[in-house]
């Protein structure tokens, strides 16, 4: 019988529905893998018995006869961004280490409900900021992929979720949780071999989800396939009251809609993404890419985006403008570290010295980058010069995308400019970081739905995945058309285990 843990969520529900094997033994092979994984260091918590239990919840109810969620038996990462009661919740920052959740966020209480079971919490760039995965307090994550020439330096998995990547590349979870505020999810997954869908803007809660840019941020999957993707964010999406801007939808059913026929479907071709310095053979997987959507029965048409140039400028604008507000909240005063400086007399220091001594100590570089960034743009003398002009030019590339789908149903693009890069290499050049986003993050300023695919190898043995962006809402189109690259790419590839 195939490993456990080389199922993905359809196999493990479907094979624990048809009793084919226990909830709780896949849950064991999982905490099993998790354990063993220690150098990819992807998790901050294991939660064994978390898993345990839930999958004794599934066998109990097939057992009683009882129907079965969509994700019954299926043991999943979360990211460490999301709130889980009585479960540590640090967003991987020193500022909230021991802080432990007295409520559940809704995604992961959606995922519970749908029969899903936690293998622990998924480590992640500091308050999801940064691009590789080394912002986090509790250490780099390491990919579990490698040169093929034999090259021992680690790679990155990607970031912000890179703990997630690295566990579904790496075969210790069966899926994970991600957030996308201007690539995170899509990143990552190019970055490993995976797939991974950042959903339209509010079609995820946000609510018990620690914020970074409040417009950017949204929670979607990450799992082997695109199949796995369409059921896992069917049990993650919803209308949340308690997020005001949560989409008042139904959740269609995406699995069942899945198709990898295209034909009377088109697909745009934006003429601006091909921009210098992009690895040649990222342009010869989009080049792929055109072909397997063309045998799939679409028609490939080139568009223009003509901001495109401004998007990664008026992104790390905005972004840490909102940081910059929402990061206020860690004091020391109300939860999480707080630092008390005592003056040379033993006396202790007033409220304004509190606040600068906990958040010298608990946050990150990278985060206080951005949080004076943010500061910055938005004081007196810089809010129109900058954050207006920003937010100009995000309605210009929402505008842009708005004209696009009169000539095409889907975008098609390259995820990343290069496949992964050595832990370290790009750490001292902050900008250098921010352009491995440059790809991602227009979709993200205009709120749409967009996933990444594995599409090939390079010539390293890493993977290169490809970049699908959808209209508002079309989740459906966004999934048929990976799909259809899944089926014709036929990339199999995953990770020599080493660790």
């Amino acid at each position: 019988m195939t490993e456990l843990t080389e199922l993905g969520v359809k196999a493990i529900r479907d094979g624990v529905a048809a009793g084919d094997f226990t909830a709780r033994e896949v849950a064991e092979a999982f905490n099993a893998a998790v354990a063993g994984a220690g150098a990819l260091n992807a998790f901050i918590v294991a939660t064994p018995d978390k898993a345990i239990e839930a999958a004794e919840r599934v066998d109990a109810d097939r057992a009683a006869g009882r129907e079965l969620g969509p994700m019954a038996g299926v043991p999943i990462g979360m990211k460490d961004l999301f709130a889980t009661e009585g479960v540590q919740t640090t967003a991987a920052s020193h500022i909230l280490e021991g802080f432990v959740p007295r409520y559940e966020s809704t995604v992961s209480q959606n995922l519970w409900n749908a029969g899903a079971g936690m293998l622990g919490k998924l480590n992640l760039d500091q308050f999801a900021m940064g691009s590789s995965n080394e912002t986090s307090h509790f250490g780099n994550v390491v990919s579990p992929w490698r040169r093929k020439d034999g090259g021992n330096s680690p790679l990155a998995p990607g970031g912000s979720s890179g703990g997630s990547s690295a566990a579904v590349a790496a075969r210790i979870a069966a899926a994970a949780t991600g957030t996308d505020t201007g690539g995170s999810i899509r990143q990552p997954a190019a970055f490993t071999g995976i797939c991974g869908i950042k959903p339209t803007y509010g079609r995820c809660s946000r609510w018990g989800v620690v914020a970074f840019a409040s417009s950017l941020d949204q929670a979607g999957p990450m799992a082997r396939d695109v199949a796995d993707c369409a059921i896992m964010l069917g049990a993650m999406a919803g209308f949340d009251p308690k997020d005001s801007t949560s989409l008042d939808l139904p959740v269609p059913a995406w699995e069942a809609g899945l198709s990898d026929d295209l034909r009377g479907r088109k697909v745009g071709i934006p003429r601006e993404y091909r921009m210098d310095g992009t690895d040649p053979e990222i342009l010869d997987s989009w080049e792929r890419g055109k072909q397997w959507l063309r045998d799939a029965g679409a028609e490939i048409v080139d568009i223009s985006l003509p901001h495109t140039k401004y998007a990664l400028p008026a992104y790390y604008i905005i972004a840490p403008a909102e940081a910059s507000s929402n990061l206020a909240r860690y004091d020391g005063v109300r939860y999480g570290l707080r630092e008390l400086p005592v003056d040379a007399a033993g006396k202790a220091a007033g409220l304004q010295d509190m606040y600068a001594a906990t958040r010298a100590e608990g946050f990150g570089d990278e985060v206080k980058r951005r949080i004076l960034i943010g500061t910055y743009v938005l004081s007196a003398g810089f809010y129109d010069a900058y954050y207006n002009q920003a937010q100009k030019i995000r309605t210009l590339i929402a505008r842009d995308f708005e004209r696009a789908w009169a000539e095409c149903d889907v975008i098609l693009a390259p995820t990343t400019p290069t496949a992964s890069f050595p832990l370290g290499e790009k750490a001292d050049d902050p900008l250098a970081m921010y352009l491995n986003d440059v790809f991602a993050v227009p979709a993200s300023l205009a709120g749409l739905p967009a996933m990444s695919v594995p599409a090939m190898l390079n010539r390293d043995g890493l993977p290169l995945g490809l970049q699908l962006v959808g209209k508002p809402f079309d989740e459906q189109g966004v999934l048929n058309a990976g799909l259809a690259i899944e089926r014709r790419a036929g990339f199999d590839a995953k990770p020599e285990k080493w660790w």
